[in-house]
């Protein structure tokens, strides 16, 4: 997915801005799913003048979607948005590369913020401005996914901006020879997206 400036109402996750809007759709989703659940109890306990009844069971069962939607809230709660310089700096330094930016990246073992990634050909750099980033488990695992999914990508994390821009700056001077010699064919679920694309969206899915 090609990050682009937010031209939308909502932001959609690889773009900057996701988490900020993330956060208040969630927020509302939330109180949303936990409203019918209180409504059924408190207005049940009226009626009968007691919980015990089969209904406060019907409000217990029915809150569980809010709970697992409050569980994603309180993990989303905890990324911090992006930089809105360290943001700017880094996409002028984007050129016509694939990317995506803000993006809190999850594994069984460990997470990490990562800032900003970008693909072209088999090459994937993720950019982290966190310090407690484990950049070569996340990088490893990063390229064992992408590797599972049919792509030969090598991924690398870096946690230098300098080293992050200017490695931006050289995989747009030499796409050409990135892209050599590789074959492409469409995903069917995904027809309209190129290979870079869909090495970005595989990522994606692995983010809150």
């Amino acid at each position: 997915m090609t990050t682009r400036e937010k031209t939308k109402k909502r932001a959609v996750k690889g773009e900057y801005g996701y988490f900020r809007s993330e956060k208040k759709r969630r927020i509302l989703i939330t109180a949303g799913l936990f409203a019918a659940p209180v409504v059924i109890l408190i207005s049940a306990w009226i009626y009968y003048g007691t919980r015990m009844n089969v209904w406060t069971v019907l409000a217990v069962v029915s809150s569980l979607p809010g709970c697992r939607s409050l569980v994603n809230l309180i993990m989303l709660l905890r990324c911090r948005p992006m930089d809105a310089a360290l943001y700017r700096e880094i996409s002028e330094h984007q050129g016509s590369l694939t990317m995506a930016y803000e993006m809190y990246m999850t594994f069984y073992e460990k997470n990490a913020a990562i800032d900003a990634l970008a693909v072209c050909g088999n090459s994937v750099v993720l950019f982290s401005s966190d310090p407690k980033t484990d950049a070569p488990f996340i990088a490893e695992n990063a390229q064992k996914i992408l590797r599972k999914n049919g792509y030969k990508a090598d991924v690398k994390l870096l946690k230098e901006k300098k080293a992050f821009l200017e490695r931006l700056d050289s995989m747009n001077l030499h796409q050409e020879s990135l892209r050599e010699g590789i074959l492409f064919t469409p995903d069917e679920k995904y027809p309209e997206l190129s290979r870079e694309e869909l090495i970005c969206h595989t990522l994606l899915a692995l983010c809150l």
